[in-house]
């Protein structure tokens, strides 16, 4: 027999005169006179409990007992609240409870905060008691709102002919950019299993089998560092399709994103996105991953001052640098704010940033006297720029210019309010990408995604001789100038495979030992395949409003990787320690 007869978040006038029993934490408490007032809530709502102490005095002083979150059961009549103490905001605003019965099934220490949506409490607080701060509407909200999401997920792909299908926990460690998490085999002494970063060679593997078309809503796990969108563990929307180019694993994507924007935010959006290529995205916006929610665009301006007396731009012109600038109007920044921003890029690599500010006798900069009045008039004209706005100037290498200008885009973005909010979202695929970088610290070429990502064909030529010319069959998602997933059309010939590990510097012994198992299914008829891999925690955290992915899954750990709620990681006994042949050194 259940022990309630409704939730506390469902009864209306429709329920008046009838006898019900509902079970819930006690959310707050008014005493008005002899007349006590008790909020009872739970996961659906909240409703109001009333104890007369005319009706059941035993009852009423039970009621005296009762505090903040504690469990208890009522039962008794569904009346209609008084004239003028009726709440509209909530589905139960129209009745109260008159309790005839009170069972006070668990009493609560007093919590170390109160349970409110606005509660200013401490992450560390939050997290240590993790079981409380679910108890806030807001966190259920948000736990509901991934349910939602996740079911709309697998709704949508059955649909459309995929397969869910879970992937290992315990595999192999391979090099795919972050460090493995490791897990000792007690059985093999000295063997580890690795958990998986993501199950890319096991997806690609369910394609040689043919499968076709696969998902999985797969758990990932990195041992990285951390930054508010980074978690040690988190969840991703995995897709894979056979026999597929960069434009129908795109349409299945956007479809599917479509189908989740309309039916969780109620806004329908319009298809195909925009798509912009990778060199296209870094000289006029700075970021592989730009918020298109403003425009506020880079403008390349080394023609115009590649003679300027200035010697440290015509210096970095002669080693190949470039000069961009953006401008920005209707704000007077003071010098103090100036050298914030100055300091601010040079974060991100710039020497510097030259700034001017355009008045109608020429510009105002400690460095404008270098700045031919020609010069000054054509880059206004080339900035469209007026007087009282403000141009800002970043001279480096090309990448190191695109990321610094690129950042201070994104800050100025949200500094003068350019948001437009009737571009509530902004979707866009980034495609192009580079196959390869290079690696200043370590002198050596990486791949850009991961080496299982095809090269564009008319590229294959320049693989060995030119590798960071040679342009990847990659694609990524942007989400409001956040990266939400990425993809590519994988290599499905086993020839081509050791082309690109070859180009990586890794050996054939070194490709055989690590990677013979996919190397040897691609010599056993591979098809063509891609797919893409979406962060369902970005996902949720953007569609719900929130900065941080922790915020919308149910047990996160803090940016130091740990659990405040477990205490996790913790140390093991000895008794483990021998059983795994390990020895702990410090």
């Amino acid at each position: 027999m259940m022990l309630r007869t409704h939730t506390c978040g469902e009864l209306t006038a429709r329920q008046i005169k009838s006898q019900v029993t509902l079970c819930g934490w006690v959310d707050a408490r008014r005493d008005h006179g002899n007349v006590i007032f008790i909020d009872v809530r739970d996961r659906w709502g909240k409703t109001q409990l009333v104890f007369h102490p005319e009706s059941a005095r035993e009852i009423h002083q039970s009621a005296e007992k009762l505090r903040p979150e504690y469990v208890i059961r009522v039962h008794g009549i569904v009346r209609e609240r008084p004239a003028g103490t009726q709440n509209k905001k909530i589905t139960t605003g129209e009745i109260e409870i008159h309790v005839e019965q009170l069972e006070i099934l668990n009493p609560s220490e007093v919590p170390p905060f109160e349970i409110l949506d606005d509660t200013a409490v401490s992450e560390e607080l939050r997290l240590k008691y993790r079981y409380l701060d679910l108890r806030r509407p807001t966190m259920i909200n948000r736990l509901k709102m991934r349910h939602q999401i996740t079911k709309i997920v697998r709704d949508y792909f059955d649909e459309n002919n995929f397969l869910e299908v879970e992937t290992p926990m315990l595999t192999r460690s391979t090099p795919e950019g972050a460090r493995d998490f490791l897990v000792p085999s007690r059985l093999d002494p000295g063997s580890f299993y690795a958990l998986p970063q993501s199950p890319q060679l096991f997806k690609q593997i369910l394609m040689i089998s043919g499968l076709d078309r696969y998902f999985q809503l797969a758990r990932c796990l990195r041992d990285e560092d951390l930054r508010a969108d980074r978690q040690p563990e988190h969840t991703q929307i995995d897709v894979e399709m056979s026999f597929v180019s960069e434009d129908d694993v795109m349409q299945v994507i956007e479809g599917l994103l479509v189908r989740l924007i309309q039916e969780v935010r109620g806004i329908q959006l319009k298809t195909p996105f925009r798509r912009l290529r990778y060199q296209e995205a870094m000289d006029r916006f700075g970021s592989d991953k730009p918020d298109l929610r403003f425009s506020l665009e880079m403008i390349d301006v080394t023609s115009v001052l590649k003679d300027s007396e200035l010697k440290v731009f015509q210096g970095i012109v002669k080693q190949g640098g470039v000069i961009k600038g953006l401008t920005t109007s209707d704000r007077n920044f003071s010098r103090g704010e100036l050298d914030e921003l100055t300091t601010f890029v040079q974060g991100f690599g710039a020497k510097g940033l030259a700034w001017f500010k355009v008045t109608p006798d020429g510009f105002e900069s400690p460095i404008a006297k270098f700045v031919t009045p020609e010069q000054q008039q054509e880059l206004k004209s080339t900035f469209g720029a007026k007087s009282g706005d403000m141009i800002f100037l970043v001279a480096d290498q090309w990448l190191t210019t695109c990321l610094a200008l690129g950042a201070l885009r994104s800050h100025l973005g949200k500094v003068l309010g350019l948001l437009d909010p009737s571009k509530a979202l902004s979707l866009l695929w980034v495609v192009d990408f580079p196959l390869f970088q290079w690696n200043e610290e370590e002198k050596k070429i990486d791949a850009v995604h991961h080496p299982f990502t095809a090269p564009q064909e008319t590229d294959l030529a320049a693989l060995e001789k030119e590798p960071t010319r040679v342009r990847a069959r990659a694609y990524d998602i942007i989400l409001n100038g956040t990266e939400l997933g990425g993809g590519s059309i994988r290599i499905h010939q086993e020839s081509v495979q050791k082309r690109v590990f070859q180009a990586l510097g890794i050996s054939s012994q070194e490709a055989e030992e690590k990677f013979g198992f996919l190397l040897k299914a691609l010599r056993l008829g591979a098809p063509p395949h891609g797919g893409i891999a979406l962060g369902l925690d970005r996902l949720c955290a953007l569609l719900s409003g929130t900065d941080s992915i922790r915020e919308v899954i149910a047990f996160p750990k803090t940016q130091k990787g740990s659990c405040p709620l477990t205490e996790a990681p913790s140390k093991v006994s000895e008794k483990q320690l021998k059983e795994l042949k390990l020895q702990i050194k410090t």
